[in-house]
């Protein structure tokens, strides 16, 4: 094979084709990579012009790949990944959770672990510098693998065998419901009797969700499910009397607006548990540093939580 230059091929212009393939649209492209929609374009045009290959086809209303670009933006991925691979080995060097750490967390459990956490990470990792990002599962799974985060808190199992997982500790689930509602005075609860259509469930998208149907035998079909934007909004609407729904443990925190609105209930175990855990790529040469990272999360396991392993 002859020796081709790669003087003209440049990552940021495969960041570029890689950020319109992932939104379909130019000008949101143009946002993400902080460029003008008209200096995107024109690279995007140069590096077709550079392979020969038209990698998008384009009108007013519809950006869509090519079948030759769906070819060889596959391959562009992977070169990006292999450069951010390259440059997470050289700050590997810099010492272990040293440096920049991009973490995500899912919505469900951010917002009442991260307050608690920061503070110990900062004393046990002084020279560790967080960048936190919060998005749903399968959102945080797309930014693991395409090397835009390197680690993420998050529900398992990740559902990915790209990444690799170490549990951190059992959260339990808990029901929550109106004073007034018939179920608040039972002597005790079984699974079977959640599955009612009074149920309060999280929009498609939440793991919280999925973990709920999971734990319920029978639930509301999808049409007649009562839906919620956020863990926040269910408890206004238990607080509400509009119906009950199944909170995580550590989201308990934030009840006190509701104290004399609720009723709090156990539920049984092991079944009514979900657990935490510390995802990254599989392929990350720092698995091992992660890993010891997750022993360490392990060991200031939050209180009333069940630490794993």
């Amino acid at each position: 094979m002859s020796y081709v230059p790669l003087s003209g091929l440049s990552l940021r212009d495969i960041e570029y084709v890689v950020a319109v393939d992932d939104l379909r649209n130019f000008s949101r492209a143009a946002e993400r990579c902080g460029v003008s929609q008209a200096g995107l374009s024109e690279q995007v045009r140069k590096l077709e012009q550079l392979l020969d290959v038209t990698l998008f086809e384009r009108s007013r209303r519809h950006v869509a790949p090519t079948p030759d670009g769906e070819r060889l933006l596959t391959l562009g991925r992977e070169v990006l990944a292999a450069a951010r691979n390259l440059l997470e080995v050289a700050r590997a060097q810099t010492g272990p959770m040293e440096g920049a750490l991009r973490l995500g967390v899912i919505p469900t459990l951010g917002p009442y672990y991260i307050p608690g956490l920061l503070p110990r990470l900062r004393e046990h990792y002084p020279a560790l510098s967080l960048r936190l990002r919060e998005s749903m599962t399968d959102t945080l799974v797309h930014a693991l693998r395409n090397s835009e985060l390197d680690v993420a808190l998050m529900a398992l199992p990740a559902p990915s065998e790209a990444l690799e997982s170490a549990p951190i500790f059992e959260e339990s689930f808990l029901a929550v419901f109106p004073n007034t509602h018939e179920l608040a005075q039972k002597p005790k609860l079984s699974l079977s009797q959640l599955g009612r259509p009074d149920l309060l469930l999280l929009e498609d998208g939440h793991c919280l969700r999925d973990q709920a149907l999971s734990i319920c035998p029978t639930v509301p079909r999808e049409g007649e499910q009562r839906l919620a934007t956020s863990l926040e909004m269910l408890w206004y609407m238990i607080g509400a009397g509009e119906g009950f729904s199944l909170i995580p443990q550590l989201a308990l925190r934030n009840r006190v607006d509701f104290e004399d609105l609720i009723t709090v209930r156990p539920l049984p175990e092991p079944e009514a548990r979900r657990t935490i855990g510390l995802t990254w790529r599989a392929s990350d040469p720092r698995a091992p540093v992660f890993r010891d990272f997750a022993a360490y999360l392990r060991s200031i396991t939050p209180e009333h939580c069940h630490t794993c392993g």
